[in-house]
């Protein structure tokens, strides 16, 4: 079968605008249960709505969107930090799960951290978002710290911080 992953920059107000829709609805899927329903809404505001998306890209993050049999299926997030990669969102809608989206996306980063001259990815995990730590772990990330983080408006990000060395 012919692979029809692919990745799009995202560069047009009607891409930042797709990736919101889908950052909306997968963020109340699948992170309610973890961080509960105020929080969820509270981070959609702050680091997934168009306007925050608009604001991420002029300083200097890049997100793409992933495409799979030209579906959208999800995006990642990017920042380069210190001659390394940060992995800030990768997410895959819940009825594309179980593609290996996740690992071609990771294969992709692999591959623009290698033409980057970049010696490794990290990213940071909530501790209780067990499929996802999993699959970072299968990626062959591992954990080297934790995070407790003030996001405001009295919401704490409780991380794993992970990286993989290229």
């Amino acid at each position: 079968m012919t692979d029809t992953f692919q990745t799009i920059k995202v560069e047009t107000n009607e891409q930042i605008k797709e990736v919101a829709a889908l950052a909306e609805i997968i963020w109340h899927e699948h992170f309610t249960p973890i961080i509960g329903i105020g929080q969820v809404e509270y981070m959609i505001d702050k680091f997934q709505s168009v306007s925050a998306l608009k604001s991420q890209l002029k300083d200097r993050y890049e997100y793409y969107q992933l495409f799979d049999n030209d579906e959208f299926c999800g995006y990642c997030g990017i920042h380069p930090e210190d001659g390394k990669l940060f992995l800030s969102k990768l997410y895959v809608k819940k009825e594309c799960r179980g593609r290996h989206l996740a690992t071609k996306a990771f294969q992709f980063l692999k591959s623009l951290c290698k033409d980057r001259g970049l010696a490794s990815i990290w990213l940071t995990c909530n501790k209780h978002n067990d499929n996802s730590l999993a699959v970072y772990r299968h990626l062959g990330f591992e954990t080297i710290n934790t995070q407790e983080a003030d996001i405001g408006n009295g919401y704490i990000m409780d991380d794993y911080i992970m990286e993989y060395r290229l």
